[in-house]
């Protein structure tokens, strides 16, 4: 995922801790996947959407 992999870089470019950061993103994975199972509805990139 692009976005995943934009905020993976900012944050590391800022200092943060690797590991911190791929927790952070686990996280944000799970709360997307867990949003989409309880709705039933498709995940939409919104990231397409502000470009």
């Amino acid at each position: 995922n692009s976005e995943m992999k934009i905020y993976y870089q900012k944050r590391v470019e800022k200092g943060k801790s690797k590991m911190s950061t791929l927790n952070i993103i686990r996280n944000k994975l799970i709360a997307r996947i867990f949003a989409v199972t309880q709705r039933q509805t498709p995940y939409v990139d919104t990231l397409r959407f502000v470009a």
